[in-house]
């Protein structure tokens, strides 16, 4: 079945370089047909703030659409007549990985901005020397650029936060540094912008299971979220480093929350993890509304971190159980230690330490360092508004 959908998608592929795009049509997307990141939060904004623009949300799931035509959107399914029509005649397209986010096969002659889902500290696309991974990079045989075409499709623009960013998404997606564009990212306006703006957004765009969660954290004296990065050993369960009794027993006695946050491409059987003051939040939920009503990040080597020290009065803990086996499979751009900042535990033990003593206060003078270097002037400007400036520029030429 594969192979003849990858061989009815390039019969379709050059027909999609025949129809007239539009300037003033932007169609958007995200990976596995969720509704979140980057792309969400342009959309949300462009939609509101562009009424002269034909904007819509194109997905490769249905519930998607739905779920966004319920906000009082435009949103279609790429299954769809509609929503293949203005995949076709957009021309921009906005997506948060690749154009598969959309359909690849569509794509043709479309000005493509890819906004990516994360910075670089770790080696990502043609940057990878060593894992899985490696190979569908350094081995661009017809079998992988068969099966990943959307992979090698290489966007006209790319999203960067800051200088030192865009040296290493050059390299890493071989374009030009003048095509990255230092913007910042969209999804980060939530965690910046004031009480009211953030309630009124989570009110009117975020599903009801989001509302009751930022409700239950104001029960609580602090709130613990674990993220951790995606790990091929995680696919099926991603607390095997932890005992989570125990720490039910620490949180509950200073009546505190852990949120568990997955990443998205693990699947885990939520119905296990039965606790008093743990819950688990699906990890292909929107968790940047939440982040704000936490207290403390618990992370490894995801990116995200970098997106939680744009927040003030916030403590990290990096929890590094698997650091050598972990950098053996996917190497880091920069020297690691001097790039993050946090409490580092090595083990569960030091882990709950931690968290029952309250060992975790920021070093100020090292956040502020990371966030010059990681979002420079990005971290606090409007990202949304010039994205849509930069396009309006673009679209007079």
């Amino acid at each position: 079945m594969k192979i003849l959908f990858h061989i009815i998608c390039y019969i379709i592929y050059p027909f999609s370089f025949l129809f007239p795009r539009s300037k003033k049509k932007y169609a958007f997307g995200s990976s596995r047909g969720s509704f979140n990141d980057n792309t969400k939060y342009l959309f949300l904004y462009t939609a509101q703030h562009c009424p002269d623009v034909d904007v819509a949300w194109v997905s490769l799931s249905r519930d998607t659409a739905r779920l966004v035509r319920s906000y009082g959107f435009k949103a279609y399914s790429v299954f769809s007549l509609a929503g293949v029509w203005h995949a076709l005649t957009s021309r921009y397209w906005f997506f948060n990985s690749y154009t598969s986010d959309i359909m690849f096969c569509l794509s043709g002659r479309a000005v493509c901005f890819n906004l990516w889902h994360g910075l670089a500290i770790k080696r990502i696309e043609y940057n990878i020397t060593s894992g899985d991974l490696a190979g569908l990079y350094a081995k661009t045989d017809f079998g992988m650029m068969f099966t990943h075409p959307q992979v090698f499709r290489k966007p006209n623009y790319l999203l960067s936060s800051s200088t030192s960013q865009t040296g290493q998404f050059s390299t890493a997606f071989r374009l030009p540094k003048e095509r990255c564009k230092e913007f910042g990212y969209p999804r980060c306006h939530i965690l910046l912008c004031d009480e009211e703006e953030r309630m009124h957004h989570i009110n009117h765009f975020e599903p009801q299971s989001t509302q009751e969660l930022v409700v239950k954290t104001k029960q609580y004296n602090k709130v613990y979220i674990y993220m951790p990065t995606w790990r091929d050993s995680q696919r099926t369960v991603f607390t095997q480093s932890m005992d989570l009794a125990r720490l039910n027993q620490v949180l509950a006695a200073h009546n505190e929350l852990l949120l568990l946050k997955p990443h998205s491409n693990v699947e885990v059987d939520a119905t296990m993890l039965n606790h008093s003051n743990i819950v688990f939040v699906d990890g292909k939920a929107d968790v940047y509304p939440i982040l704000p009503y936490t207290d403390v990040l618990i992370t490894d080597y995801s990116s995200v971190l970098y997106d939680y020290l744009l927040m003030d009065g916030k403590g990290v803990i990096l929890y590094l159980y698997d650091l050598e086996e972990y950098e053996a499979g996917r190497s880091f751009i920069f020297p690691f230690f001097e790039n993050v900042t946090g409490t580092r535990v090595d083990d569960f033990e030091s882990l709950l330490n931690c968290i029952d003593t309250h060992d975790y206060e920021m070093n100020e003078a090292e956040r502020k360092a990371i966030n010059d270097k990681f979002w420079g002037e990005s971290a606090t400007y409007n990202a949304n508004q010039k994205i849509l400036d930069f396009i309006k520029m673009v679209s007079k030429d």
